[in-house]
């Protein structure tokens, strides 16, 4: 099998096409191995971190599928996938608990294969932890080589030994390749990878490496693809999609994506406030298809936190941009990051962040804890916060986004509601989420699934509301 892998037409063949001939090849393979055990041969994919890293996952499970896997949800798999995240250090720790617990599940299965892969690989000291304490990890690469799983299966079913593949940079954009997605109304996009911001507290620059925009024709094709199959609502994704430059603005791309026939809603994330331009609101306010609601991090109200987080704008350069997009698109839902304990904040700092989601008025905010990451300027700057401190602070904020939201102003309005799921909870409902990203619960059948409905927003439940079809 060795000699497969060292042929010339390998070495010639160009992405993607050749790890579609890595996917045949490994899909022989499991072929004979099920034959072998006489059972179908499982993986399980666990998923940490952003919705990049999601829609990294739905890659790699299509390509587990097309090689001939079943997926479960049960870790104890003969493949199993941890997709890794690191934004925050205590990611890093629940991933070295995952692998404790999977240690004891592969002794007991000598089928099983691990994998790690995602943003933590790309740390040079978490690869020498993996080679030192975690020898039973099979397979291990990063955030610029994801495309290649087939390939890296292939390598190490024919050579037996562990295989490492962490590149610097993403050197290749390797799309087209088979996608389970979660969902089969809805999908991401990715229309960019990397970032170039270098805020000092995160790690994405060094791990996602510097901006690398797709083709818009190639990004118009996929989304064509996605509506052909069924797709109703995409995401463009980005680590800052305001910055896309493939040879057009990023507007201009919304408004050729808003071209394609059968796609009824576009999303997208995330946008840098220092990038977000007049053409952009301008877009969104008068393309229908465009969701009018707009995750916009603002993470500290203090103009000199944020000069100290190196976002590039100030408290009042974001207000402005705010009551821009209010004054464009009245109706429109605003989100935003908040991290309290940044360093050197102040009380006047903390008060100034109080100060701004009175006045923004979030829909919702997703609070953090500063926690120093290692590698990056903040871990290293003084006058670190104390916890105490911060545990007095993130209550008053938790308070001030619930008091100040006022998301129940949309309470007896009729909104279209694209049905995702039976709830969890009361299998009664359905859930599903409006074109403002409010999520909404009323009485319906799974046959609504994937369906669009018109559902009266009778009660808000704080984050999200109890309906009626109408």
């Amino acid at each position: 099998m060795d000699n497969i892998l060292n042929t010339k037409s390998d070495i010639e063949l160009m992405e993607p096409d050749r790890q579609f001939h890595f996917i045949n090849l490994c899909k022989k393979l499991v072929l004979e191995r099920k034959a072998e055990l006489g059972r179908n041969l499982t993986y399980c994919v666990v998923t940490f971190g952003c919705q990049m890293n999601a829609h990294d996952s739905e890659k790699l499970k299509g390509i587990l599928e097309e090689i001939g896997y079943e997926e479960v949800e049960d870790e104890n798999a003969d493949f199993i996938i941890y997709n890794t995240c690191t934004v925050r250090e205590n990611a890093n720790l629940k991933l070295y608990g995952h692998l404790g617990h999977l240690k004891n599940l592969k002794a007991k299965n000598p089928e099983m294969i691990v994998c790690l892969c995602g943003c933590m690989m790309q740390e040079p000291q978490v690869i020498e932890n993996i080679r030192k304490k975690y020898r039973f990890v099979d397979i291990v690469f990063g955030t610029h080589n994801i495309y290649k799983l087939a390939e890296l299966i292939f390598k190490y079913k024919t050579g037996g030994k562990t295989i490492i593949e962490v590149l610097e940079k993403n050197d290749a954009i390797v799309e087209a390749l088979p996608q389970k997605r979660k969902y089969s109304f809805k999908s991401g996009i990715n229309i960019m990878f990397g970032c170039n911001n270098f805020c000092t507290y995160c790690i994405v620059p060094y791990v996602r490496g510097r901006e690398k925009s797709r083709k818009p024709e190639e990004i118009i094709a996929e989304a064509e693809a996605l509506a052909r199959a069924g797709v109703k609502e995409i995401m463009l994704l980005g680590q800052n999609v305001n910055s896309y430059d493939g040879g057009i603005s990023f507007p201009e791309l919304l408004k050729r994506v808003c071209k394609v026939d059968g796609i009824k809603r576009i999303r997208f994330m995330t946008s840098h406030p220092k990038d977000l331009s007049d053409e952009l609101i301008e877009v969104m306010a008068s393309e229908e298809k465009v969701c009018k609601h707009l995750h916009l991090p603002v993470q500290s109200g203090s103009t000199a936190i944020l000069n100290k987080m190196n976002r590039r704008y100030t408290k009042e350069s974001y207000l402005e941009l705010v009551n821009k997009i209010k004054k464009a698109m009245p109706d429109i839902s605003l989100t935003t990051d908040i991290i309290v304990g940044f360093p050197g904040e102040t009380e006047e700092d903390f008060e100034d962040t109080l100060d701004i989601v009175k006045k923004v008025g979030y829909d919702q905010a997703y609070t953090f804890i500063y926690s120093k990451r290692t590698g990056t300027p903040a871990a290293t700057m003084e006058n670190q916060v104390p916890d105490d401190v911060i545990k007095e602070r993130f209550p008053k904020l938790l308070k001030a986004v619930n008091e100040n939201n006022h998301i129940d102003r949309y309470t007896g309005q009729v909104k279209e509601v694209l049905v995702e799921e039976i709830n969890g909870q009361d299998t009664s409902l359905v859930s599903g989420r409006t074109e403002e990203s409010l999520t909404v619960h009323f009485k319906g059948e799974a046959d609504l699934i994937g369906q669009f409905v018109n559902v009266r927003l009778d009660e808000c439940k704080g984050f999200y509301f109890m309906g009626t079809r109408v």
